[in-house]
């Protein structure tokens, strides 16, 4: 009995060939096969029912060779790619960050997409997810996040040269508009300071509401970062609930985030007497009170949690009387009211750590009524 010949001796146009060169046989069972060899030295292989279909996709992996592309695996599904990805890109991700991709793909990205072939995704695939969610009735700020996630996605599968070119950037996400923030007004802000007189997180709200802290920043200072008698604070970490962990201490938002901020004689003196009510606690408590140098503690020293304080603000309103508002509105309120007494844009981009000015005046620009009535006169002095 003789043995087969190989598959390239049966068809002699079918010869191995060099690097960067693809070769094309037909099978003894009539199914058409092509291979190119990488620069890597591996071999990938192509399969095909005609020999013309195999020689289209040869072609196609020599031209993305030629132009430093490594051709992508066929078999690789869009799930495989996207855990793969959100696993590796983890250490480079805040906390919140990963936990909000993670939700994207497992929701909706995974079951949408996840079975389609990495290499066979296309702009209509990407197109038609984004009208299946709308249809759905899902939010579009949502549907605009599903999108984003899946283009940054991709993007590193281009540098990598899994994929030629990013299809999510080739369709555009819906249009989402911002809601215009809504400060407190000067007379409801006293009517919450009042209210808050007292309370245990009386000096958290009287400095969110001052400095234009985030949560995560004011539940996570600790006496270290204040210099009452100079009058200055400083922003160093976050505190952040993670699931598993508990409150975990992390870097600010962005680098601009770590900031010193100058504080007001009437916030020097909310942080003085809640110091000592602290102290008075800390004495009560004896040995079970925990140590650390939190500056917002619970009874027993532990820190505030910012979930806590998401819990505990509604009564301040309810008690103030006022219109319900987030607590992050407070960190909006301290800009409107920087605004409304004449600071400039740059000045409150750095109370607020903000990482671009774009963003404070994408914000806060509808909150400048009087650089509009500055405009109009300039206009009028010139030309009325």
């Amino acid at each position: 009995m003789t043995d087969k010949p190989r598959p390239d001796q049966a068809n002699p146009q079918a010869r191995k060939r060099g690097q960067n060169e693809g070769s094309v046989y037909q099978r003894s069972d009539g199914r058409w096969v092509g291979a190119v060899t990488l620069g890597n030295g591996k071999r990938k292989t192509f399969y095909g029912p005609t020999r013309a279909a195999v020689a289209r996709k040869v072609n196609r992996a020599l031209h993305e060779i030629e132009q430093g592309i490594t051709p992508a695996d066929d078999r690789i599904t869009v799930q495989a790619y996207l855990d793969d990805w959100l696993k590796k890109a983890k250490p480079d991700l805040r906390y919140s960050t990963h936990r909000g991709y993670e939700q994207i793909i497992r929701l909706h990205l995974g079951p949408e997409l996840g079975k389609i072939r990495l290499s066979k995704l296309s702009p209509d695939d990407v197109e038609d997810f984004i009208g299946r969610k709308i249809d759905a009735g899902l939010s579009p700020r949502t549907v605009q996040y599903c999108h984003a996630v899946l283009r940054v996605a991709l993007q590193k599968a281009v540098r990598y040269g899994k994929i030629p070119r990013n299809v999510a950037s080739l369709v555009d996400a819906p249009k989402v508009s911002r809601e215009p923030v809504k400060p407190l007004t000067t007379k409801e802000a006293k009517a919450l300071l009042k209210a808050a007189s007292g309370d245990p997180l009386e000096a958290l709200y009287v400095a969110t509401l001052a400095l234009g802290l985030r949560r995560g920043e004011a539940c996570g200072l600790k006496w270290s970062d204040v210099d009452l008698k100079a009058r200055r604070l400083w922003i160093r970490r976050a505190l952040q609930h993670q699931k598993g962990r508990g409150l975990v201490e992390v870097e600010p938002k962005s680098r601009t985030s770590r900031r010193a901020l100058p504080v007001p004689p009437f916030v020097v003196q909310a942080l003085k007497d809640h110091r000592k009510r602290q102290a008075a606690q800390r004495l009560a408590m004896g040995p079970d009170w925990k140590a650390g140098e939190w500056v917002f503690t619970m009874e027993d020293g532990r820190p505030v949690s910012p979930d806590y304080v998401n819990v505990a603000f509604p009564r301040v309103l309810k008690k103030a009387k006022i219109r319900h508002i987030r607590f992050h509105d407070l960190r909006h309120s301290c800009a409107s009211f920087l605004f409304a007494r004449g600071c400039e844009m740059r000045l409150v981009m750095e109370i607020l750590g903000h990482s671009q000015i774009a963003l404070t005046a994408n914000t806060y620009t509808h909150l400048l009524p009087e650089g509009d009535r500055r405009a109009a006169d300039a206009m009028e002095s010139l030309f009325g």
